[in-house]
């Protein structure tokens, strides 16, 4: 099987034409006995790294070598495709443009509950005892954990360098808005039109220059200097 170089060279090129370059070597197969298969270098545009791959067998006590498959593989450090992705999981914030409409959270999606259930959420069971009515899903506890752990992250989070130098935290800051509800004590959004946080959720231990209780120290108000007139012209006596 070793020997039939010139057998599998026949098959790929049935397969392949003119793409079917050098013999590249040949394995035996370790799993089954009396197959093996030949490799040749794929010249096809775009496949660098892949390689024929020619499958040959032998009958039990026969001198016949037959092709069993003729496919393309690729090698090591082969151009290859990303793996495959569903469309839905593809979408990252802020690939959503105006007019684009992306599909409703599938149906079991841990993040939603039904609204007519205990959302485990005060401010919206207030809201839907007040009103009469709900949203068809809120968010569940996963999904209100998912969005904290998210925002705690972010670039608003805790842990950025504007958070470390700041001041002060936003929490005591006049210009932030508290969030509603159980995120309540660890998130808000801010109002203070100065910051490029305006109208953006923060968390409660976020900082920036712009705190509304810090007092920026100025420097004195210099003294005007003492004149000193020499020959008629007036000089600083500085």
């Amino acid at each position: 099987m070793a020997a039939a170089v010139e057998v599998a060279r026949a098959a790929a090129v049935d397969v392949g034409g003119d793409s079917v370059g050098e013999h590249l070597g040949v394995r035996a197969e370790p799993e089954v006995d009396r197959v093996a298969t030949h490799a040749f270098a794929a010249t096809l545009p775009g496949y660098v790294g892949w390689y024929w791959a020619v499958t040959v067998a032998r009958v039990s006590r026969s001198k016949t070598v037959t092709v069993d498959e003729v496919v393309l593989l690729p090698g090591d450090g082969a151009l290859r495709p990303p793996p495959w992705v569903p469309w839905e999981e593809r979408v990252r914030p802020g690939d959503l443009s105006p007019g684009d409409l992306l599909p409703p959270p599938p149906p079991g999606d841990p993040r939603l509950v039904p609204g007519y259930v205990l959302s485990d959420d005060p401010a919206v069971e207030a809201v839907a005892f007040e009103l009469g009515l709900g949203r068809e899903r809120v968010l569940s506890r996963e999904g209100r954990l998912l969005a904290a752990e998210r925002w705690h992250e972010s670039d608003r989070g805790p842990e950025t360098p504007m958070a470390r130098n700041a001041p002060a935290h936003c929490g005591t800051c006049g210009f932030y808005l508290p969030l509603a509800g159980s995120l309540q004590a660890a998130f808000g959004v801010c109002g203070n039109e100065i910051t490029d946080s305006d109208g953006q959720v923060v968390s409660v231990e976020y900082g920036c220059g712009a705190h509304s209780q810090v007092a920026v120290e100025t420097s004195a108000v210099a003294e005007p200097a003492e004149l000193v007139y020499d020959d008629g012209e007036e000089i600083s006596a500085d």
